[in-house]
């Protein structure tokens, strides 16, 4: 479509993933003229869908005249502030949403919504499959799966466990969490922000918005800058933090003398898993599950089925998946490690040798932050990478091997090398993806499938 027709749009929706594509569709059964917008190029499944529903879409380009005479636009997180074409939405002064915002708007469901830095996708998960397995109506969606606006055109629950980036808090307004979570904020995606951090900090503050005293907040106490805006804005909400260096205070959820995940209300204990039971390692897996056992008694979910949900739980793909054991060397993918504080988290889980593939696209990373653990434990690196001259100066002379590679085979097998008995092959890579792969998926699928292929 190039002509602008002679009525604006009501929608338009710019980027045709998952999340765009289920705006769409969404817009559309509610008697919404929608026009979809993609600068890449649209899947096929996804070209099928919209003509389906005869919403008329292009690609390869965006229409600047025709999305800038338009009522409204839906913009996917994909989609940076300094395009032009969102120069342009914003000069014209056109509403900017989420599609998140969009899909509140025609339900009155029960949601909650999980963000922060590290940890958020495997805790949206873990809380799905607590509140599932519980027998209650839920979906999944953000981030994960199918889209929030997509369920809701067709596939309506009652409750909603919702994965929001930074990207998607941007533009919600109006958008209320029942129960809302951030597990930390550290330094990501800072190509948005200017590299600032406190501008990328404050997008992730803004899941507490509209929300008041029935509602629920559940944040990581021992993060410095949650914890020191939380008392700034002293919002109106029932705050439930949880920590787990300290047990004694105004905490939810902390770890108690007996090695034990306890939670409290008013004072008094109302549930407690031994650590040991968690079915998830590490002290990052520990603070996922604290968030999971708050929004579940917030809930009201009985004690046995939060017990045996964290109790029994298989971990997302590329979050520390556990690929195979190949003549005594381990292979673990945790490609969804786009930033430093998710490869500290992996480094501290994996006891020595390990052999790090890490690279991509960099997003202002300070590989500082992990040098002392890489050259603790240490003893290859891979840089998988366009681009790697930044490694390279952060890490050359530290450790005794480093290779470059420029395909998921040629790192595979370079790590292999490098690998010898009882040592673990670890794919946390710090970066984005998209200098080599199509998104972390496709980089975590790719070594598995390498992993599998080796003999």
């Amino acid at each position: 479509m190039n002509s602008k027709p002679e009525k604006p749009f009501d929608i338009v929706v710019l980027g045709a993933g998952e999340s765009g594509v289920g705006a769409a569709i969404l817009a559309n059964k509610h008697g919404l003229s929608v026009f979809v917008s993609d600068y890449g190029q649209i899947a096929p499944r996804h070209q099928e869908e919209l003509a389906m529903y005869g919403i008329p879409y292009e690609q390869g380009r965006h229409s600047l005249e025709l999305i800038c005479h338009s009522l409204e636009v839906v913009k996917s997180p994909g989609v940076a502030e300094t395009t032009p074409v969102m120069k342009a939405v914003r000069k014209a002064g056109i509403s900017v949403i989420s599609e998140i915002e969009l899909a509140a708007r025609y339900t009155d469901a029960y949601m909650i919504g999980i963000s922060g830095s590290n940890g958020k996708t495997t805790t949206t998960m873990w809380l799905h499959h607590a509140l599932r397995s519980a027998g209650l109506d839920v979906g999944l969606a953000g981030n994960i799966g199918f889209s929030l606006a997509r369920q809701v055109a067709y596939e309506p629950h009652q409750y909603y466990v919702i994965e929001l980036s930074s990207f998607q808090l941007d533009d919600m307004y109006k958008f209320k969490a029942n129960i809302a979570i951030l597990l930390n904020i550290t330094p990501d995606h800072l190509d948005r922000y200017n590299h600032r951090f406190d501008l990328y900090a404050e997008a992730k503050m803004r899941i507490i918005q509209n929300m008041g005293p029935k509602e629920s907040f559940i944040y990581w106490a021992d993060d410095p800058y949650v914890n020191r805006r939380v008392k700034e804005l002293a919002p109106d909400i029932q705050l439930l933090p949880f920590s787990i260096s300290r047990n004694e205070g105004e905490v939810s959820a902390f770890l108690n003398d007996k090695d034990e995940l306890e939670v409290k209300k008013n004072g008094e204990a109302i549930f407690c898993i031994k650590r040991s039971e968690l079915a998830l390692p590490g002290a990052h897996n520990l603070q996922n599950a604290m968030a999971v056992a708050l929004a579940a008694s917030v809930v009201g979910i009985s004690n046995e089925s939060l017990y045996q949900a964290l109790h029994v739980f298989r971990n997302v793909p590329h979050r520390l998946e556990f690929v195979r054991s190949l003549k005594d060397v381990r292979y673990v993918n945790d490609s969804k490690a786009t930033n430093i504080q998710s490869t500290v988290a992996a480094l501290e889980s994996m006891t020595p040798p390990i052999v790090l593939i890490l690279g991509g696209t960099d997003k202002g990373n300070d590989y500082s932050v992990i040098e002392e653990a890489v050259k603790e434990k240490a003893i290859g690196l891979v840089f998988l990478g366009v681009d790697n001259d930044k490694l390279h100066k952060a890490f050359d002379g530290k450790v005794a091997q480093i290779a470059d590679a420029r395909s998921m085979p040629e790192a595979v097998r370079k790590a292999t090398e490098m690998a010898r008995p009882g040592s673990t092959v670890l794919l946390s890579p710090c970066c984005a993806s998209f200098d080599l792969f199509s998104n972390y998926e496709d980089r975590g699928d790719q070594f598995r499938a390498c992993a599998l292929a080796m003999s």
